[in-house]
């Protein structure tokens, strides 16, 4: 007959076990069906599910799918272990469709705004003097929904020079979009977006000029701010910096766009950002949209939320137009 107390010593040390790897593992996979698994069973990654408490993200380095712990996400991203997943883009749905045309005739072309960049230039047709803004685009690159929307805003009275930080590259599925974002080099992003002010300075010499940017372009559009002196920052789920001595460097009005259910850039991080513009006396708005989820103003994503996006679009352009005429 065994020995009950080294049954329960075995039992007790599994316990042990369990615990601690649930403690300081941030990882856990669905222990179910694991996402390689489904990706095998010939599940689409954007049908992959994950138990209660996971969410499914990418492995910044390999584009691999991994279940994770909600609260291991933030910390994850914030060290390039991982990155949102979203599903793969279709040029088909656009953004700009549900939002209204300004009263402006709108003409555009492409731009060589520095020595290796070529922008999408969108703005009225007439020869008055009008407010400039930098468009920065999400991790697809300067695709047709981003140059719809320089268009639309474009067509509220203002010169929009949408950038191009891929150098010509557009990706339409989240792996080429992952490898597009992990070749960009943040310093050259930052010349790059500067010599975008620049142009609009020396060609259009608008009295005031902001930025603008969503995703990926939302984190630069702070970027840009942190690096160049501008008269409105707008920022759409982007990255953020909470550190004072940094946001220090800004001036102007910000207004910030979020996503309560986002879980990469969460409310308590927003919060902090907050804090810490109102610590420093910058004037701000921050905006927190209740159930929706990171990129809900992408058209082409699962998180996609028109209510909110027309929402947040019409607060982008009163904030605008209360900073920048």
């Amino acid at each position: 007959m065994k020995n009950p107390l080294k049954i329960s010593h075995a039992i007790l040390l599994s316990l042990l076990v369990v615990l601690v790897s649930s403690l300081f593992i941030p990882i856990s996979i669905n222990a179910e069906i694991t996402p390689l698994k489904q990706l095998k069973q010939g599940i689409s990654p954007d049908k992959i599910t994950c138990t209660k408490g996971l969410q499914l993200v990418l492995k910044q380095t390999t584009g691999m799918p991994y279940c994770i712990k909600e609260y291991s996400i933030e910390k994850l991203i914030q060290r390039g272990w991982a990155i949102h997943f979203l599903s793969d883009y279709s040029d088909g749905n656009n953004n700009s469709k549900i939002f209204k045309i300004g009263k402006y005739e709108v003409q555009t072309e492409s731009v060589q705004y520095s020595d290796i960049s070529i922008g999408f230039l969108a703005r009225p047709v007439f020869e008055e003097s009008f407010p400039g803004v930098i468009m920065i685009h999400e991790w697809w690159g300067l695709n047709e929904n981003i140059k719809e929307m320089a268009k639309k805003l474009a067509s509220h009275g203002y010169v929009v020079l949408a950038v191009d930080l891929y150098g010509g590259q557009v990706a339409t599925t989240s792996d080429e979009a992952r490898n597009l974002m992990m070749s960009f080099d943040k310093n050259g992003g930052i010349k790059n977006m500067n010599s975008a002010v620049s142009y609009l300075e020396d060609h259009y010499s608008p009295v005031k000029i902001g930025s603008l940017g969503w995703c990926f372009g939302g984190g630069q559009s702070l970027n840009l701010a942190l690096n160049n002196k501008l008269d409105a920052t707008v920022i759409y789920y982007g990255s953020l910096v909470t550190d004072t001595k940094t946001l220090s460097a800004i001036t102007w009005p910000v207004l910030g766009i979020f996503a309560e259910l986002d879980k990469g850039i969460t409310v308590s991080t927003v919060h902090d950002f907050e804090n810490s513009l109102n610590q420093l006396k910058i004037n701000n708005k921050i905006i927190i949209y209740p159930g929706v989820d990171h990129a809900f103003a992408n058209p082409s994503g699962n998180s996609y939320a028109p209510n909110a996006s027309q929402d947040a679009w019409q607060k982008t352009l009163d904030f605008l137009n209360s900073n920048l005429k």
